[in-house]
């Protein structure tokens, strides 16, 4: 660590943000969180959190509390949307994946884990949590950077700046010059329902406990259960045949509706209770190598934003809190610890990213490409995880020496 504690300031208090705070502060600097909402908190649904990020919360300190409320599946299965039949799972409670893993594959609703994260920070002593801070600028200096306000003319000066303020990051338009997010032209729905409002085929799917990931052409529906396997998570992914840039009039429930139209009876039966107040447009960008500028750094989807298919968006965030919290007990000044936190995570993270779009694009195919899929994969055991465990193992050592 450095001789005498640096002060950070992290710009985004959503899941990366936190786990940011958290890692940096039990490293043993001062933290302050600027977070432009009125008040902390996450929207969506589910999230699943492979064994990297198990470890990572371990890291932090706040896995006990993550497991509280989360569901440990027993398999990850792929299905075929159309047929119905399994196309293959993997074994997520057995000897094999123990050993070769060591944590535990959970899955839980995204405001559970953010909620253990924002205790924790609450309730570390070197933490400061502010809300209705709306970033406009980042002006550095050779020794501090000042942090300019939309809601105040106060000024916040800190030794470094962590930009965790997600997809649409202003301090990445700043720093970085790639445009805007890349649109998939695939849209999500999803949401989480109560698992005693259910009935038929779709309760004897959430007793199972079981990830089920259905897959078809151009689309698929993924669930699971959540929160102690009270709620039952459901995400309806499908390509819009009317996407336009900047507009908003496609992806509609029509078009979900006409999408699933021939998909087999669990999945019709599955596509009502699918939420559909809100639908959620499906964004990445391009890998980058620059996410250290001066003395301030990108973490989370500020710095590799990625679809949904590996299910590692928050997994990597939690990868790149723990990662940056040790380079900076390791180094001294932020310049040299940001350095050695970013040659630790930009080519991880990159892989992942282009992985994660190819992996929807295995996901999502259609005729002689789908049966060939499911013959491939067929032929697999429950136990065979070469494929995936390069994702569900950190590069490097995890396990920085912290403190509480």
């Amino acid at each position: 660590m450095t001789s005498s504690p640096l002060h950070l300031a992290v710009v985004g208090g959503g899941i990366g943000g936190l786990a940011a705070a958290l890692a940096v502060a039990r490293s043993g600097h001062r933290v302050t969180v600027v977070e432009r909402a009125a008040r902390f908190g996450e929207i969506g649904a589910g999230l699943q959190l492979a064994p990297n990020a198990s470890l990572a919360l371990e890291e932090l300190g706040v896995l006990d509390a993550v497991q509280r409320s989360a569901v440990a599946p027993p398999r990850l299965v792929m299905a075929d949307a159309l047929t119905g039949e399994q196309i293959t799972a993997l074994d997520l409670c057995g000897d094999s994946y123990r050993s070769r893993f060591k944590h535990p594959y959970l899955v839980t609703h995204r405001t559970d884990l953010h909620g253990a994260l924002l205790a924790a920070c609450q309730e570390h002593p070197s933490i400061s949590l502010r809300t209705g801070h709306t970033v406009t600028d980042a002006v550095q200096t050779s020794a501090e950077v000042r942090l300019h306000f939309a809601e105040t003319p106060e000024r916040l000066a800190a030794d470094a700046v962590v930009a965790a303020d997600g997809l649409r990051s202003r301090l990445r338009q700043i720093l970085v010059d790639d445009g805007a997010p890349v649109c998939s032209k695939y849209v999500a729905y999803r949401g989480a329902l109560p698992v005693s409002s259910m009935t038929g085929s779709m309760a004897q799917h959430a007793t199972t406990e079981s990830v089920i990931v259905w897959a078809g052409p151009r689309m698929h529906l993924v669930q699971y259960p959540v929160r102690r396997g009270e709620l039952y998570n459901q995400v309806a992914v499908f390509e819009s045949d009317h996407y336009t840039p900047g507009s908003d009039d496609w992806g509609t429930e029509a078009e979900l509706e006409e999408r699933f139209a021939g998909t087999c009876d669990a999945v019709r039966d599955a596509l009502p209770l699918v939420a559909r107040d809100r639908r959620w447009p499906l964004f990445d960008r391009p890998p980058i190598t620059d996410w250290v500028h001066g003395r301030i750094v990108l973490l989370g989807d500020a710095a590799h934003p990625m679809l949904q298919y590996l299910a590692q968006g928050a997994c990597q965030a939690l990868e790149d809190a723990v990662a940056l919290g040790r380079a900076l007990r390791e180094h001294d000044g932020p310049e040299d610890a940001f350095a050695s936190y970013a040659g630790r995570r930009t080519e991880r993270a990159a892989s992942i990213q282009t992985n994660a779009r190819r992996f929807g694009e295995i996901c999502h195919l259609d005729g002689m490409g789908a049966v060939m899929r499911n013959q491939l994969l067929s032929g697999r055991t429950a136990q065979d995880f070469d494929d995936i465990a390069w994702v569900w193992t950190p590069a490097g050592d995890l396990r920085p020496s912290i403190t509480p």
